[in-house]
């Protein structure tokens, strides 16, 4: 029994450098945002406007260089702009309390949303949204 536990001990002390990651550069995040693409944004009615969030892109935006968006355009021109990183904390990916981390949009206006993330190595993910697939209830 004792051996057992040595055992899993052990493998815990293995993965904490794992588990320590902060998530701040492209290759960390890279994966996360392909296996996320599908909430990398939400659109909700709210007091007779939309809203549309950019929460989870701003979750992991310690590994981004900059993030581009457009409504009802494939331009991606418009760029969204987020807090800094907070380097030298536990949480660096933490949004700050005070931030508001949506545009607000007339309603009924955005039919599509166009989307690109250029990380900090000069990569770029792209992604195209229909009002159907963001819209939140």
């Amino acid at each position: 029994m004792y051996r057992h536990l040595s055992l899993v001990a052990a493998g815990l002390l293995a993965a904490t450098p794992a588990m320590a990651q902060q998530f701040t550069t492209a290759a960390e995040i890279r994966p996360i945002l392909e296996a996320t693409r599908a909430s990398w944004l939400a659109l909700r009615p709210w007091d007779g406007k939309e809203l549309l969030y950019f929460t989870h892109l701003e979750s992991w935006r310690c590994g981004m260089a900059e993030v581009r968006f457009s409504v009802n355009s494939s331009a991606a021109t418009r760029v969204w702009d987020m807090p800094p990183c907070q380097t030298g904390t536990a949480q660096p990916n933490a949004i700050p309390a005070d931030r508001l981390p949506f545009a607000e949009l007339p309603p009924e206006a955005l039919q599509t949303v166009t989307v690109v993330v250029v990380l900090a190595d000069g990569t770029e993910l792209r992604q195209d949204y229909t009002r159907a697939n963001i819209l939140m209830p």
